[in-house]
């Protein structure tokens, strides 16, 4: 008979120390500030004041 396959546990990658950085978590999602990028902001926000009431 064969012998099973020794699984070899490979070492755990260390992370990024640079993507942890303080500075960088300021960052993120932007707002459009044209104005159809308003003008949808505010159609959204009206049609979930209508679902409310």
């Amino acid at each position: 008979m064969k012998r099973a396959k020794q699984r070899t546990l490979r070492p755990i990658k260390p992370r990024n120390p640079l993507a942890l950085d303080p500075l960088l978590q300021k960052g993120g999602a932007h707002q459009r500030v044209d104005k159809r990028a308003s003008r949808a902001r505010q159609k959204a926000a009206s049609l979930r004041r209508a679902d409310e009431q």
